[in-house]
């Protein structure tokens, strides 16, 4: 059973209880088991500043679901969540949840793009993946940890 990775990320509202309210409502899907989950951290907005800080952590978890499959199930829990995708790219959200890595699996088809593109650049998201798995291999870039440190 393969597992993926999540980024969890909210920067409106209780950030806290609601990456907290997402990880509960995927762990109560039958197909998804969640078994572990980062520290939060708060971090800067990337790409559109203008907005308040996030906290940020991310999730590893066991699931027969496909790729695609679990990215609608990640929607769908953004989507009862009060998210909404209007305003900026990069604008503030209630939750937003990233399928970073799925197994050693590369995917890249329309909406959905596995490892996440910007992983590599992205200390907010490769720092809680290393507390769960530093030594973890993301396709075609080498470890979490090497990844980290050219980020130095």
């Amino acid at each position: 059973m393969p597992i993926a990775y999540l980024g969890l990320g909210s920067n409106l509202g209780d950030r806290e209880a609601t990456i907290r309210r997402a990880l509960e409502l995927l762990q109560a899907d039958d197909e998804i088991d969640v078994t572990a989950v980062s520290s939060l951290k708060e971090t800067d907005p990337v790409g559109y500043e203008h907005q308040p800080r996030f906290l940020n952590g991310a999730a590893a978890l066991r699931t027969e679901l496909s790729p695609r499959e679990l990215l609608e199930r990640m929607f769908a829990v953004e989507r009862q969540l009060g998210r909404v995708r209007t305003g900026p790219r990069f604008g503030p959200r209630t939750i937003d949840l990233d399928l970073l890595l799925y197994g050693q699996e590369s995917i890249d088809e329309p909406g959905l793009r596995v490892p996440h593109p910007r992983l590599a650049e992205r200390r907010f998201a490769l720092e809680p993946i290393a507390e769960l798995n530093s030594d973890l291999e993301v396709p075609g870039r080498g470890t979490v940890r090497a990844l980290l440190a050219g980020l130095e």
